[in-house]
This record gives structure tokens, sequence and C-alpha cells, in this order.
């Protein structure tokens, strides 16, 4: 059996026509969505994941602006340029690229940001909201998931989820999302003993543990549907996910590839929340 192989790309390529549309509606009535990324120093993995961020917002036609602090910049400074941006009525969302410096604290920087212009989903009164099933902002890439499920015809009521991995950015929104959707969720972590009992009885499997093809085909059961969130690099330099695609694909219905799968959907739904504060903030100002 060969897998439907899910493409990330150009789902987030059809949302994104779609935001698009709407951000030029936005821009008639006299608002255009702005996104502010801030970056901390000269990582080249996130200077890589904001350039891309940045060329997304812009082919939407929203406004973006990037804030570059050197390495050295103190935790206020670095709060002061939150709040600045949370006070500038052109900005309707703002990231905070992760990670930081040691001596920075992200949970302060987190917070700092305001709940209305938290894109990332990740303000404690978004996922408290999300939790109970209050209108949030989602964490950008469980969302962009849910939306690679729906896409996909996926059934989730009544199936069993297993998601192996327990981060506060994919593994326990994940869960959460799921199980408004009535899936039966399993949470799987490092301390899990005998992971692939809990996987094998997985009809959806979303792996995200930062470990080069870690999930094969023996830890899945026949017709999965198989979520890879990783993005690691194997013994040859070249991109790769959590999950052994290869072999995995032979037994999965369907499966998410690395790169192409999650990651094109984990900015669309950025672009999504920046317009949704949008709309929100013009509503009540026009």
């Amino acid at each position: 059996m060969s897998s439907i192989i899910i493409d990330g790309k150009a789902i987030g390529e059809k949302i994104r026509k779609e935001i698009k549309i709407d951000v030029e509606r936005l821009i008639e009535r006299g608002c255009r969505p702005g996104l502010a990324v801030v970056l901390v120093g000269e990582d080249q993995a996130s200077r890589t994941y904001v350039s891309n961020k940045e060329k997304s917002s812009k082919a939407v036609g929203m406004k973006s602006e990037l804030v570059v602090l050197p390495i050295t910049v103190s935790q206020k400074e670095l709060l002061d340029t939150v709040n600045r941006l949370n006070e500038d009525p052109t900005i309707h969302g703002i990231l905070v690229q992760l990670p930081l410096p040691p001596h920075i604290d992200e949970n302060k920087v987190i917070q700092s940001i305001s709940p209305k212009k938290d894109v990332d989903g990740f303000h404690p009164e978004n996922v408290g909201k999300m939790i109970i099933g209050q209108t949030s902002f989602v964490s950008c890439t469980p969302s962009g998931i849910m939306e690679l499920l729906e896409q996909t015809g996926t059934e989730i009521s009544g199936k069993h989820a297993v998601i192996v991995g327990r981060s506060n950015i994919v593994g326990k929104p994940m869960g959460q999302l799921l199980l408004q959707k009535d899936a039966t969720v399993t949470y799987c972590h490092s301390k899990t003993e005998h992971l692939e009992d809990f996987t094998r009885q997985a009809d959806i499997l979303i792996v995200a543990i930062g470990h080069a093809k870690y999930i094969t085909a023996d830890h899945i059961k026949e017709g999965a549907t198989v979520i890879d969130v990783g993005m690691n690099r194997d013994e040859n330099g070249k991109l790769c996910g959590d999950v052994d695609f290869e072999t995995v694909k032979e037994k999965a219905y369907a499966i998410t590839p690395v790169p192409g799968g999650v990651g094109p959907m984990t900015v669309t739904m950025l672009l999504r929340n920046t317009l949704k504060s949008a709309q929100f903030t013009c509503s009540n100002y026009i």
C-alpha cells in the first residue's frame, strides 16, 4: 500500500490566496493588517524562519515589520520593544522568534505580548481560552495540522489520536484541539515506556520530538494517518522529520513529508491569525 502524501505546501497556498483576498478587502476599508517579528541575535536557523515569515506576510499584502536586536539585548530593552509594538495601531500581530538567549526569560516576554496581538497563540490567556473552547488565537502548528486533517478528509470523531511529544507549542495544544473534535487522545513523551504499544493503536499519529527518523513502520498500525512535525538533518545533512518517511509511507494511509508538510501550514496559520486580529480591530474602529 502506498500512502496519500499530504501536500502542506499546496494546501497552504490555497488558504493564502483566500487570506490575500480578505487582506485586500480590509485595505479597501483603510486598514492594512500588520505583522511584527522580533529577532534577537543572528542565529541562522531563526533568521531563515523569520525571513520566510516576512516574505509570506508581504506576499498576501500585509505590512511587515522586522525588528532585529543584538544577542546582548537586555530583558528590559526587549520588553520595551514589545510594549512599543503593543501600542502601535498599525501592528495587529506580534511574534518574538524563539528560542531567546539564556539571559532572557521567555515566559516574561511571551506574557508581555498583548493577548489581542498574540498571533503565535502562546500567551497564557489564549492557551486557557483554547482549552475551554473559547475563541482565541491558537498556536500555529497545531491549528495548521487540524487544517491538514480537515482538508484531507481525515475522520477525527471517535478516532484514537496519539501524540508523541508534550511541548507547550505543539504537543499539549494539539491534544486539546483533537479532543474538541471528539478524538480519544493519548500523550506519549520521553518517559513513556514501550512507546510502540501506544503508537500502534493510533488512527492518527502526530510526532513532534526532534529526533530524526525515530518513528519507523514498526511503530504504526496499517492505515494510520501520520503527521510529522519534526525538522532535522539526517546523516547526509538532508532535511528529514521525526518519522522514517520511506518505510512508514508503505504502511500509513496518509503521511506528511518533510519538508513540504506541516511547515508551510505553520506560517499560513500565522497569517490567518494576523488577519483575524486586524479584522477584529478594524471592525471596532471603522
